[in-house]
């Protein structure tokens, strides 16, 4: 076995990944504080062809030194806008038929394991701030909570992990047939 070259990975340049088939899935990042946890998520999200992600509240935004440090690039392929207000956001995509799904640990979260994503249908998926979590009024405004099963003592995962986690279990159930 040999690791492959940056040059054998077949990797998109910018133009054709602007131009490739974008995956049902919108990231919100509501009140993110780290820059690099917002960075680590441009990154996740160029790797899956995420759709857009929202950047609302005290999220920063590109250009900035830790976001670039962390996304490697990724700034400048998957498209972005920043909302001062995530439930405008999300108003204006729930108008739009967009499922809103805050990852949040709530009573009646359906378990990230048991969450069957239907293949016509586009996804706009909630991760909160790293203390708090997704806020309450966005939590209601959602059409579904959905929770990353966890069995430690903590019971909390980085914003980063989390949204690795959620995008690569809803984009790998969308590739197989449900």
């Amino acid at each position: 076995m040999r690791k492959l070259k940056n040059e054998e990975l077949d990797r998109l340049n910018v133009s054709e990944f602007k131009q490739a088939e974008k995956s049902p899935i919108i990231v919100i990042l509501d009140n993110i504080r780290s820059l690099n946890n917002i960075g680590s998520v441009f990154r996740t999200s160029d790797a899956f062809l995420i759709e857009k992600i929202y950047l609302c509240g005290i999220t920063a935004q590109p250009p900035h030194n830790d976001i670039r440090k962390t996304a490697l690039g990724s700034t400048e392929t998957v498209d972005w806008e920043y909302h001062e207000n995530t439930l405008n956001v999300i108003n204006a995509l729930k108008e739009e038929h967009v499922q809103i799904c805050s990852i949040e640990q709530t009573t009646n979260s359906k378990m990230l394991n048991d969450f069957k994503p239907q293949s016509n249908t586009k996804y706009a998926f909630v991760f909160g701030n790293e203390v708090k979590g997704v806020a309450q009024d966005v939590v209601d405004a959602s059409n579904m909570v959905i929770e990353i099963p966890q069995y430690g003592t903590k019971h909390s995962l980085n914003i980063s992990v989390s949204c690795g986690v959620v995008i690569w279990d809803v984009f790998s159930k969308l590739k197989k047939p449900i």
